[in-house]
């Protein structure tokens, strides 16, 4: 059985692989950034969704690492009081 450490050494020598594997790493990492600020504030996810005006689910799928309207994302960072400073450093 390969294991996903094996699979990544096997193939992130290929450019397009290790592109598209960067690009899904900062996606995961800004969803940490985004689900620790939240619980950071002491707010559920229902309580960050009303403020942002946006639903629990669509919350759930950002920090979930999951594709998400920019608008919805924008709207969950203004929410949490997080800045462009915030995204650009978790992105870098």
């Amino acid at each position: 059985m390969r294991t996903f450490k094996k699979h990544l050494e096997d193939n992130i020598k290929d450019p397009e692989f290790r592109d598209h594997y960067s690009e899904e790493k900062k996606l995961i990492e800004l969803s940490l950034k985004i689900h620790e600020a939240r619980e950071k504030s002491g707010l559920s996810q229902i309580e960050v969704a009303k403020r942002a005006h946006v639903t629990q689910q669509q919350l759930s799928k950002i920090e979930n690492g999951r594709n998400c309207n920019i608008m919805t994302f924008l709207k969950v960072c203004h929410a949490l009081g997080l800045d462009f400073d915030f995204i650009s450093k978790a992105v870098s």
